[in-house]
């Protein structure tokens, strides 16, 4: 009998030893350690962060984590490898987890629908296994390293129509489109001659800058137009063919995850000179056509809406059915025809308020009301009715800008719409070229000619910091605050290209797909606003490919507040200087990090 009780007492104590340790281990791993391999990202895998598909199990990584109660950890949990591609509004296991009831002939469910606060990932977005530094551009452009989005299917599934090319651990974009099977380029020539511009060249001049290209699959036809000095907001839902846009934003071709369903489109009225639609597999008939009026409201006066598409030529009796009605409905709306050949019609919006008053009373579709904001668009319902231009651009007969490349720097007529002068505009012009030659100096210690393509600027007012880096190999989102001024149309009449958003939400883009996020006074923005600056982190180290950097440029509390995440974030400071622009508080700092490459211990055992 004492025998068995010293055995007791001896398991006893053994027990509490385990315990102890456990607890330890647990103290350990959670306020890190120095090895970034077995802190934080064997800690994040070992909880199986990330809800079960049924619903019935919260996320461990929710909000509810506390981040931004003034404790600060030394790591942040890792996501698991299931939300490697993660995109927080654009989720469709929360649709399910939450029950939404969304109809899906409107292309609901592929619209925006963001986790409430309790819901939210607070977790480090983990990359791929074996994930590589993306290759440069303009190299990009024809190929990938397949480890860095894994997937395959399009390759199989448009391999008739060369979108693109698995080749050993490389994915190759020949160029290909369901319409264009021989190339991008040809097509391109193809559409510039039947509108008759000179040498086959679509920009005419510089006079056609900006291009919507809608259901754009990989973005072929967007990458193959920067090189006439086109830029083209390449828009895809993450539908069945989920990853076209994944692919286009590592190749370093603009591009936007969005649908055309029930909202607004997240660009002002008159932004584009020419929209296309290569087999988009749209409806364009359905609701009165008011996916077509949409496009309508963005499209420049005198802009073409290009469509390549069986209505447009085959001759069975669906095909002319459609093709009859969506002549009706285009006429109705002053659209003509300004060519037509082979698989391809291009119709052209009219320069002017003549037509739309002309119509008979009571023609479909009505116009706008007076009291509609064309350029209201953050959460904004679309309405089938056709929006009229202002007495400026129907006196002007046309939008009245400058071809590119001067367009960039001449004042925008639409400036007066927010009471600034020319002289406003040409001193922000040259202030933020002397802020951007400041940036690159204190960068200039990581930083090649061909280090950064893909940048974002997340509070661009009128778009004076893409403007320059006009003659750097990039390309700018410029994002502009829900809530206030809605300067983007004056960046798109710069020929620069952007959208509406709120930063107390996630952006639709998938991880890891921008070089350089530029922050200027956007953290101490979404404070006043009262949404989480943790969070904010989280989300640009969420669309922050690894080796990327963040240029912040805010108070010092922000820099400070930033300074205490860099090691749970896995970031690195590049440099600080005080701000000594005249035009700012003395108080106000730049200070640039750089994301690190860090990997899962499942990446590392997969590399060994």
């Amino acid at each position: 009998m004492k025998g068995r009780a010293d055995g007791g007492q001896k398991k006893r104590v053994i027990a509490l030893v385990c315990i102890a340790a456990v607890v330890l281990v647990f103290v350990y791993l959670f306020y890190g350690s120095s090895d970034n391999r077995a802190s934080a990202i064997e800690y994040g895998r070992k909880l199986g962060l990330g809800g079960d598909e049924d619903g019935n199990k919260q996320d461990d990584t929710s909000s509810s984590f506390g981040l931004d109660d003034g404790f600060t950890p030394r790591s942040f949990p890792v996501c698991d490898d299931r939300h490697s591609e993660l995109i927080p509004c654009l989720d469709r296991n929360l649709i399910y987890q939450m029950r939404l009831k969304l109809d899906l002939s409107l292309m609901e469910h592929y619209e925006r629908h963001c986790p409430p606060s309790e819901r939210r990932f607070n977790c480090l977005i983990p990359p791929p296994n074996g994930y590589k530094i993306p290759i440069k551009w303009p190299k990009s452009r024809d190929e990938v390293w397949k480890v860095n989005i894994p997937h395959t299917h399009l390759a199989h599934e448009k391999s008739d129509q060369n979108w693109m090319v698995v080749k050993g651990d490389k994915i190759n974009f020949p160029g290909g489109g369901t319409h264009f099977h021989y190339g991008a380029d040809k097509y391109i020539a193809s559409m510039a001659n039947m509108l008759n511009y000179p040498n086959n060249i679509l920009n005419n001049g510089g006079r056609l800058r900006t291009v919507f290209d809608v259901g754009c699959g990989v973005a072929s036809f967007g990458g193959y137009l920067l090189s006439s000095d086109i830029l083209t907001m390449s828009l895809a839902p993450n539908d069945v063919h989920q990853n076209q846009i994944q692919f286009a934003l590592e190749r370093g071709i603009p591009a936007s995850l969005g649908v055309l369903g029930t909202k607004r489109l997240l660009y002002p009225s008159r932004s584009f000179e020419l929209a296309h639609c290569s087999r988009c597999r749209i409806d364009w008939l359905q609701r009165d056509g008011i996916l077509l009026l949409e496009l309508d409201r963005v499209l420049r006066p005198g802009g073409y809406f290009a469509y390549s598409s069986p209505e447009a030529y085959a001759q069975d009796e669906e095909d002319l059915r459609i093709w009859r009605e969506m002549s009706a409905l285009v006429e109705r709306m002053c659209w003509k025809i300004a060519a037509k050949r082979n698989q391809t019609v291009i119709w052209e919006k009219p320069l002017t308020n003549d037509c739309y008053l002309e119509r008979e009373p009571g023609t479909q579709p009505p116009l706008c009301r007076s009291d509609n904001d064309p350029d209201a668009v953050w959460g904004v319902n679309m309405e089938a009715c056709i929006t009229p231009y202002t007495d400026h651009d129907h006196k002007t007969k046309g939008s009245g800008l400058a071809p590119w490349p001067a367009r960039l720097t001449s004042p925008p007529p639409r400036l007066a719409d927010f009471g600034y002068s020319n002289g406003m505009f040409e001193k922000d012009t040259e202030l933020w070229r002397q802020r951007v030659d400041s940036y690159w100096d204190l960068l200039s210690s990581r930083i090649e000619s061909d280090t950064v393509r893909n940048i974002m600027d997340m509070k661009a007012s009128m778009g004076s910091f893409a403007a320059a880096l006009k003659d750097k190999d990039v390309w700018v989102m410029n994002v502009v605050p829900e809530d206030g001024p809605n300067t983007l149309k004056l960046i798109y009449d710069r020929g620069l290209m952007g959208a509406v958003h709120s930063w107390c939400e996630a952006f639709s883009t998938y991880p890891r797909t921008y070089d350089l996020l530029h922050a200027w006074d956007i953290i101490s923005y979404i404070n006043k606003k009262g949404c989480s600056e943790v969070d904010l982190l989280l989300e640009m180290d969420r669309i922050l490919r690894p080796s990327g950097f963040i240029i912040i440029r805010d108070k010092q509390r922000v820099v400070d507040l930033v300074k205490k995440y860099l090691k749970a974030l896995h970031w690195e400071e590049v440099g600080t200087k005080i701000d000594s622009d005249s035009d700012q508080d003395s108080d106000y700092v730049v200070f640039i990090v750089q994301k690190k490459l860090w990997l899962t211990s499942e990446s590392l055992r997969d590399m060994e």
